[in-house]
């Protein structure tokens, strides 16, 4: 309070929070690329896994299971955290935990103990969900889209070629443990890099900040407030539960009598599937231009296609690069799409809102790779095409279920989208 003339004095405007450079974008791409590809290079490994510690390909499947669900774990109690934390204190701690997870990984007796290391280090690999809405945020309305795409190239091209790196890795090494030491030395070496391209803080003062079990509680009003949230976490649940099924179970696959193929073909196809990976950088400015809707129906059609193509041509291996392109292109630009219309809503709940989507999606994630490994056991390849094919049936219902839904009546104009864009919990309007 000002002694002289007894007045509080005006509160200092909140600093505008820094504008990303390319080169900050393209550190934010590569740190996701890497981070994310600990979640999907063991895929390809898990017949080598099963017969190096003796295990059953069920039992192994389980692996792939533990790093979708540690992901949603982590997804739930650390990515809200960016909304309010120190940034570069934030990325270090997740940095260094994820590096030691992956050591230990690595040296795992058996399968229980890999199993419990990879839930582990999947619960703290989740940094590409905290530095996308952070990129959304500091590149502003003007560029959003278009980082994004960018950011989900990185993210794209990190699940994809992390199959072909550590299918090549484990041949060269000779064993599927080689494959862990790599991903340990290129995530310790973002400790480097990471910090220094991002903010201390999201353009928030302590006095904005919400205590942590505010944060978690504010969640579900989130999910319940807004429909482009409920909308697009749960398409993207069926979409990722689909891409699951295929990439969970193509090792089995390749090594069934019908192929007898290693493990390095297996991680080979991220690098046959790098058109699709490629074509997707385009989504963001797409969704841009043409709006979300558009860009999302032709990504669940391109799903549909790659899962015909792979159906019918089993055994052909040309016909499963097709369906793997096709595969990867329409979920990288059903996400991107999905991402850049959650994202339009308030940059103070950017995580959060992120924090739910990617919740349902790698839920679906984790049911579609829990799945495939039962299926791909007792029943084969075409169950598991079919499964993929059913989880993008489900997308499309959620698509076409919200359009009617959203639809305004009598020409009158819907109010509920524009207010939806902007409003804010309560508890949190300051």
């Amino acid at each position: 309070m000002d002694l002289l003339t007894g007045r509080r004095p005006p509160k200092a405007p909140r600093p505008e929070p820094r504008r990303l450079t390319r080169t900050d974008v393209l550190v934010i791409a590569v740190a996701g690329a890497v981070t994310v590809a600990n979640l999907y290079f063991p895929q390809p490994l898990l017949d080598a896994i099963a017969r190096g510690l003796r295990v059953s390909t069920h039992t192994a499947g389980l692996v792939a299971s533990a790093a979708q669900l540690g992901y949603a774990i982590g997804i739930l109690f650390l990515v809200p955290l960016a909304d309010t934390a120190r940034l570069r204190r934030l990325t270090t701690v997740l940095l260094a935990l994820t590096s030691g997870g992956l050591l230990v990984a690595a040296a795992a007796p058996n399968v229980l103990t890999l199993a419990l290391a990879t839930l582990a280090l999947s619960t703290t690999t989740v940094l590409p969900q905290i530095l996308t809405p952070v990129a959304a945020a500091l590149a502003g309305p003007g560029r959003r889209g278009r980082v994004i795409g960018l950011v989900g190239l990185g993210l794209t091209l990190g699940s994809t070629l992390s199959r072909t790196v550590s299918g090549v890795a484990s041949d060269a090494g000779g064993s599927w443990r080689t494959a862990y030491l790599l991903a340990a030395a290129a995530t310790a070496a973002l400790l480097w890099f990471v910090p220094r391209a991002l903010p201390e803080r999201l353009g928030t003062t302590g006095g904005d900040r919400l205590p942590y079990r505010r944060l978690l509680a504010s969640l579900p009003r989130l999910f319940a407030e807004h429909r482009e949230v409920r909308e697009s976490a749960l398409t993207g649940a069926a979409v990722f539960a689909a891409f699951s099924v295929f990439w969970a179970t193509l090792a089995f696959h390749l090594a069934s009598s019908g192929l007898a193929l290693g493990p390095g073909v297996a991680g080979l196809f991220g690098v046959l599937s790098l058109p699709g990976a490629l074509l997707s950088a385009y989504a963001g400015r797409l969704a841009d231009r043409y709006g979300t809707g558009p860009v999302r129906a032709g990504a669940l059609l391109c799903l549909a296609v790659s899962f015909a193509v792979v159906g019918l041509g089993a055994y052909d291996l040309v016909a499963l690069v097709v369906g793997a392109n096709l595969l990867v292109l329409g979920t990288s630009v059903a996400q991107v799409a999905n991402q850049a219309r959650i994202f339009e809503l308030d940059a103070r709940i950017a995580a959060r809102i992120n924090t739910v989507f990617m919740l349902f999606t790698f839920a679906g994630g984790a049911l579609g790779s829990l799945t495939a490994a039962w299926l791909y056991g007792a029943y084969g390849w075409t169950a598991t095409v079919l499964a993929s094919a059913g989880f993008t049936a489900l997308a499309a219902l959620v698509v076409t279920a919200a359009r009617r839904t959203a639809a305004p009546s009598c020409g009158a104009p819907d109010r509920r989208e524009a207010g939806n864009h902007t409003r804010v919990p309560r508890r949190e309007r300051r």
